[in-house]
């Protein structure tokens, strides 16, 4: 292939694109395409704030707790310094009959979160080896006894040098700060720090191992290089504000005995401080309406309860959730692109709340986490892209309708005045007819074959003119145009009439007309209309019954209605056609209705007279055996 051949199949494929993107009506892809630019810049920041609200309440509402907790608080707070006369942290003197008076309670491990002091004397110094002695010997005895250590910007504080041969381990609280909520929150524990379990770890190890049990399963933790630590989000038990789950008492009634008997039998007992006055004793949790602050000593429970019952949460990969709010964002511009506005909101608003209640099941449930700040984002930006879009479609379309209505109304009124005219007109020849046929057979004497013709030119004549007032009927109708003159009425006496009108016509072709006519009362009818139904009703029946046959016309009443029954014994209507036999030019196909001529108008006109009245009409009928068509007119 040359290179000119070349160069002109590549210019007619550029062609044809550019043919087919006339085509295609672009304005259609606006909406799809800011909607994968917005969503595209959405993944790319995270909404931590946003999470963490969520977060906060699946903890506040988590139903998949263990409420029985095996910790009880002691608390060295402002009541006890006032009650010992000492300040904090207290004697060592105090603290050896503290520390004897409960290990006769017998628990099982015991944490201290108090912050020593070196003795200062040889008095203090000789308390402190009873008191270090004492705890040995709880050791020895097979408890468990952790020192916790604290620390701030200056590093590490460790307890006295003589007690930290027991054993110590860092017990702290982790605030969010620049983590999730990037407040100072209490949502995630400490799990290790330079490769040393925590205070809250150790305690759990120890007493599962007490227990017999196998080591907690620390689900969801992760490390942070720059703090050198793993952490894991922990799940309240219970609130840890005052009046929350977590068993508290002061630490002076320890001291003199005074507290229920097994309070502490097997227990882990956290021992720290509680005061008003120190900013570290109290802090912020997912719990606190108003801003309220929990005591630090009842986290620490609650950190150290959800380790024992591997009650940690585990973090689902952020890459699914920005997977799945692309796929939600296709998933909804589809539906919105396709339904109504109204709907639209209604699919985004289910689909929020699919996902809450979805994310706070798998909370409870499994403890997995799914953060959805992204999806409901996502689902807010597809909304209002698209909706505005649909909006705009939605009321071009209602336009183009509104004014094609408008034509088809503007053509329904020439074709209504057209067909008026034209059947006025046609009145006119069609009764001039009628006439000059009427005189040539009652003025001249004709031949047998000239009266035939005559007859058959009147006959024609009245159908003509019965077709006529159908369509003039139907314009009425149509263009709502037909309006009622009432007056008292007896129904029977409209009956008799129509029965005398069709009398030729009934002896002519041999059927017999039976009146079965109870007495009624008179009852408001507009005349002209309710004798068309009848005419057409008995009519139709004396047409359709074929020779030697009868119909019967029936009347009575009750309370609420007037009953017209006109039965014949003819050939019947089939069951498929019983359901159109009211519709407009509708017309029975069978032998019989291609011999007799007729406008397909009748019934439909009968109906709406009679529904005109407030009445109701039915019919029926069996091949072969006969119609009953049934009015029921309004007892009034």
């Amino acid at each position: 292939m040359t290179l000119k051949e070349i160069l002109i199949k590549l210019f007619g494929k550029i062609k044809a694109f550019f043919i087919y993107l006339k085509d295609i009506d672009l304005g259609n892809y606006y909406p799809l395409f800011f909607t994968i630019i917005f969503n595209i810049i959405l993944l790319q920041y995270t909404f931590n704030t946003f999470d963490s609200i969520f977060y906060d309440n699946w903890v506040k509402w988590d139903l998949g707790q263990t409420r029985e907790s095996p910790i009880v608080v002691i608390t060295l707070d402002e009541e006890s310094e006032q009650f010992l006369g000492e300040t904090y942290p207290y004697t060592y003197a105090t603290h050896l009959r503290f520390i004897k008076e409960l290990i006769l309670a017998k628990p099982m491990i015991i944490n201290s979160f108090v912050n020593f002091l070196d003795p200062t004397n040889s008095v203090e110094e000789k308390y402190s080896e009873n008191f270090k002695s004492e705890i040995l010997k709880f050791i020895e005895s097979g408890g468990a006894f952790r020192f916790s250590s604290t620390g701030d910007s200056l590093g590490e504080q460790l307890p006295p040098e003589s007690l930290q041969e027991i054993g110590y381990s860092l017990g702290v609280l982790a605030r969010d700060g620049e983590s999730l909520g990037k407040d100072p929150v209490i949502r995630r524990a400490i799990i290790n720090i330079s490769g040393e379990d925590s205070t809250h770890l150790w305690t759990a190890k120890e007493y599962l191992k007490l227990k017999s049990e196998s080591s907690p399963e620390i689900q969801g933790s992760y490390y942070v290089r720059e703090s050198d630590a793993s952490f894991s989000l922990f799940r309240y038990f219970t609130s840890p504000l005052e009046r929350g789950g977590v068993i508290s008492i002061p630490f002076h009634r320890v001291v003199v005995g005074n507290y229920p008997e097994n309070l502490f039998k097997d227990k882990i007992v956290l021992i720290g401080p509680k005061y008003f006055s120190d900013s570290t004793s109290y802090q912020e949790t997912p719990f606190n309406p108003n801003k309220a602050l929990a005591p630090a000593m009842n986290i620490h429970g609650i950190i150290i309860h959800s380790l024992i019952n591997n009650k940690t949460v585990a973090e689902i990969p952020l890459i699914f959730t920005k997977i799945m709010s692309l796929l939600i964002a296709f998933f909804l511009s589809y539906l919105i692109s396709r339904y109504q506005p109204a709907k639209g909101l209604l699919v985004a608003i289910t689909l929020i709340i699919f996902f809450v209640v979805s994310s706070y099941i798998i909370f409870v449930s499994t403890g997995y986490w799914l953060r959805i700040s992204h999806i409901i984002l996502s689902i807010f930006v597809v909304y209002y892209i698209w909706v505005p879009f649909r909006a705009i479609v939605e009321y071009q379309t209602r336009y183009a309708i509104e004014e094609e209505t408008k034509i088809i109304k503007r053509v329904d009124r020439l074709k209504q005045n057209f067909i008026s005219l034209m059947s006025h007109d046609l009145k006119t020849p069609v009764a001039k007819i009628s006439g000059i046929a009427d005189l040539l057979n009652t003025q001249y004497q004709n031949e047998p074959k000239q009266k035939e013709l005559i007859q058959n030119i009147i006959t024609s004549t009245k159908e003509l003119n019965n077709f006529i007032n159908s369509i003039l009927d139907l314009t009425k109708i149509e263009s709502r145009n037909l309006n009622l003159n009432k007056q008292s009425k007896d129904i029977n006496s409209i009956l008799e009439i129509i029965a005398k009108e069709v009398d030729f016509d009934a002896r002519t072709g041999e059927v017999e007309i039976e009146m079965n006519l109870e007495p009624l009362y008179p009852i408001e009818v507009d005349t002209t209309l309710i004798k068309r139904v009848f005419s057409n009703l008995v009519g139709n029946a004396i047409k359709y019954s074929g020779k030697e046959s009868k119909i019967s016309i029936s009347s009575w009443d009750d309370d609420d209605w007037v009953y017209i029954k006109i039965q014949d014994n003819g050939v019947g209507i089939e069951a498929e056609d019983l359901d159109h036999i009211f519709e407009k030019f509708y017309r029975v196909k069978n032998d019989a209705s291609h011999k007799i001529k007729g406008s397909g108008l009748g019934l439909y006109l009968v109906k709406y007279f009679v529904e005109l009245h407030n009445g109701k009409i039915s019919v029926e009928s069996e091949v072969g055996q006969g119609t009953a068509f049934i009015v029921q007119l309004v007892n009034a």
